[in-house]
């Protein structure tokens, strides 16, 4: 026997005796968090830029503890709840300004994805003494610049406490349930701009601006919630679907010293919504971003708060719509940065306070994907972008010129960072499909390394005892575009068998899920599904997915749902012709837009795929939220083709394969009408398939054994018709 052919049987040996030990992924171990990983909660730097805190929680309650950056070594402990029993069970922590005091959250009550009501409490660091922000539930609690003062949103209206006299005062008094919401979003605004607090003090702490929302005219949804009473109850809120009327939106500005509230007169600009409010470095100057229905003009628009005028300052505008981001920064001398798609890439841009650009600061075919700040001292900007490929990350550093720019991650994967208050130092998140969540300090200045802070090496350890196979990422050429790809093999593969196909996705627009980084929950189940049942996965981004360029992202504008399910039936046919892929065994499953999705192929892809999965699917656009629908589609009015044509509903007539449909009944995003509708059309198309509804269980569909129990029938469902 040649040395080549002993050396070789030894491998395989090897490999063999490690996967016979190895165990098999369960759902059980998937759900009852075998899989959770180590991260750094609640992080925050303190102002002295030498120490950061973190919320640390135990079984025997919580601790906001500081650490050295540069040793790492606890060096106090500033809350151990132990120490304070009013606050049961401690949530979050906010520092005042000048980290004098800090806000603690205790008995949060979720509303919607974003927001929720609580019980807070005022904690003086030196005197350590607690101060109950309110009796009852409220939402949103926000220090005033100088610490002296909160405010907060109660029974739709805002409130401020001052922490000085310990008088609260209320500002306003119209706000009424489902009628008018004063300085707290109403629920498109949350979901589809993602932000719930739409106050903002102002930097002498003298004049608060909030955004006043009159729902009156938008029509009302109700969800039967069936609980454990003998009679079910209904939740009642105003959600404006596509085409349907919107809150009528005004800004306002209360002056703390007079008491007196000035509504702003915003009708010269494009204002249908205001998606962000925000006080400049002049205590003076409050900027709104504004944008009309179509949402592809944004207006930044400065209100001087002496006069009560507001003047346009910088226009976007785009074909399709402009994305609203957080980016918005200003300088100490009020000149600010901004991000902008306008040369076909997200990148990042200089303005002075007039609105004029002094420079483009960063450049090229790739996109900026995080803004960091900006470090007044040294005159650097720091970013994340995907100049190192559209499915990794990598954090940045560039001067305000444009010019010397440093790679500050060294590792291909995904890196994110939070930096030191004054850009010394910065803590690196990385993580890879091999590598799980690894926390280290870099310097600022060149990215080197300091310290390891978290390896989540235990975490490495216990996967490393389960079977896994490795994601392999690749490109797959369809309809004239390179999409990126990833297949997960069973961990015997044999090129020589033929292997079921089951494909993964999500596709809504500027999405990805083809990307270089830890395993979620749905990975474990992917895995657990190669290498129990024999099945190959696979994972495509389809045009309308982001971080390729402004074009490939929005190319599906006014037709969602046509060129992706193109892509993946392409794909899936595609990926058919290789001599391991079992043709006549192809699946494809998705949430919410992803459900949207499968249901698309299967129906329309009647030749291509046997099953499909839909979880909490939009089955007909008219159904689903008027800021999101119509910043991709417009209205329906004016674009009904564009909304019936890819529909689910109007495909069921072509329904061939195996079909499983999945809804909460308490979904308040996505409804259950869609999938009850769907469900009708297919009753009435004389279609059988397979359906479940959770009762009362929202968008998310958990709580309990309910995902187990959800992702047992997807299994099932599998094992039975793949």
């Amino acid at each position: 026997m040649q040395a080549s052919t002993t050396l070789l049987l030894l491998f395989l040996t090897a490999v063999s005796t490690l996967t016979a030990q190895q165990k098999d992924i369960t759902l059980e171990a998937i759900w009852g968090g075998e899989f959770r990983a180590q991260r750094l909660d609640a992080l925050h730097s303190l102002n002295n830029g030498k120490e950061y805190s973190v919320l640390n929680r135990g079984r025997n309650g919580a601790t906001i503890d500081v650490y050295d950056y540069k040793s790492g070594k606890k060096v106090r402990t500033l809350v151990n709840s132990n120490n304070l029993p009013e606050v049961d069970q401690l949530l979050s922590c906010e520092f005042s300004a000048d980290e004098n005091k800090m806000l603690l959250a205790t008995r949060l009550k979720q509303i919607y994805r974003r927001s929720s009501l609580g019980t807070y409490y005022v904690y003086n660091v030196a005197s350590k003494k607690l101060t109950k922000v309110s009796e009852e539930q409220i939402q949103e609690p926000y220090f005033s610049k100088d610490g002296n003062k909160i405010a907060y949103g109660k029974d739709n209206n805002l409130f401020i406490k001052d922490l000085k006299t310990g008088e609260t005062f209320q500002i306003t008094s119209d706000g009424k349930k489902n009628s008018i919401i004063n300085g707290i979003t109403d629920w498109v605004y949350e979901e589809e701009f993602a932000f719930v607090r739409a106050f903002d003090w102002n930097k002498a702490g003298n004049k608060l601006a909030y955004i006043k929302f009159d729902e009156t005219e938008v029509p009302r949804f109700a969800m039967d919630l069936y609980g454990q009473e003998l009679y079910p109850t209904q939740d009642v809120f105003k959600y404006p679907k596509a085409g349907e009327p919107n809150s009528k939106v005004s800004l306002h500005i209360y002056n703390v010293d007079s008491g007196e509230t000035q509504k702003i007169d915003l009708d010269a600009y494009n204002s249908y919504y205001i998606p962000r409010i925000k006080w400049t470095e002049d205590q003076d100057v409050l900027s709104a971003q504004l944008t009309n229905r179509h949402q592809n003009t944004v207006d930044l628009v400065f209100v001087n708060a002496q006069d009560n005028t507001a003047q346009l300052i910088l226009q976007e505008k785009d074909d399709a719509y402009v994305d609203i981001t957080d980016n918005l920064t200003f300088l100490n001398d009020n000149s600010f940065i901004w991000t902008s798609e306008k040369d076909g890439w997200n990148h990042i841009y200089h303005y002075d306070k007039t609105g004029k650009l002094i420079n483009q600061i960063t450049k090229g075919d790739w996109e900026v994907t995080n803004y960091y700040g900006f470090d007044q001292n040294t005159g650097r900007i720091y970013y994340q972008s995907t100049e190192n490929g559209s499915i990794n990350r990598d954090v940045y550093s560039i001067l305000r010129s444009g010019k010397n720019k440093v790679r500050l991650s060294d590792r291909t994967g995904t890196n994110s960072a939070d930096f030191s208050a004054d850009f010394t130092y910065y803590i690196n998140t990385f993580h890879n499909t091999e590598t799980p969540y690894l926390f280290t300090l870099n310097r600022a200045k060149d990215g080197k390394l300091i310290r390891v802070i978290e390896d989540n090496e235990e975490l490495k350890n216990k996967v490393d005892t389960y079977v896994m196979s490795p994601k392999e990422f690749s490109t797959i050429s369809v309809n004239g575009y390179d999409l990126n790809m990833y297949l997960i093999k069973p961990r015997d593969f044999d090129p020589n068998k033929e292997y079921p196909l089951f494909m993964y996705q999500y596709s809504g627009p500027g999405s990805q899920n083809v990307s270089n980084s830890w395993y979620g929950s749905n990975d474990y189940w992917h895995e657990m599904l190669a290498n129990t049942q024999d099945i190959i996965i696979a994972c495509v981004d389809g045009r309308g997915t982001g971080f390729k360029g402004r074009d490939f992202k929005k190319m599906t504008q006014k037709e969602l749902g046509k060129y992706e399910v193109e892509d993946q039936i392409a794909a899936a046919q595609k990926l058919s012709e290789r001599p391991y892929i079992d043709a006549s065994k192809t699946g494809i499953w998705g949430w919410s837009y992803g459900g949207f999705m499968s249901s698309n192929c299967l129906f329309q892809g009647a030749d291509t795929f046997e099953m499909a999965i839909a979880v909490a699917p939009v089955t007909s656009w008219r159904f689903y939220d008027s800021i999101y629908t119509e910043r991709y589609m417009t209205t329906p009015q004016e674009n009904p083709s564009g909304y019936d044509e890819n529909s689910p509903i109007s495909h069921v007539n072509k329904l061939k394969g195996d079909y499983l449909l999945v809804h909460g009944s308490a979904d308040d995003n996505v409804h259950v009408q869609n999938t009850m509708r769907l469900i009708e059309a297919l009753v009435q198309a004389n279609k059988q398939f397979d359906w479940a509804i959770y009762p009362d269980k929202n968008h998310g569909i958990y709580g309990g054994n309910t995902r187990l129990h959800l992702y047992t029938k997807m299994t099932n469902f599998i094992k039975e018709n793949l």
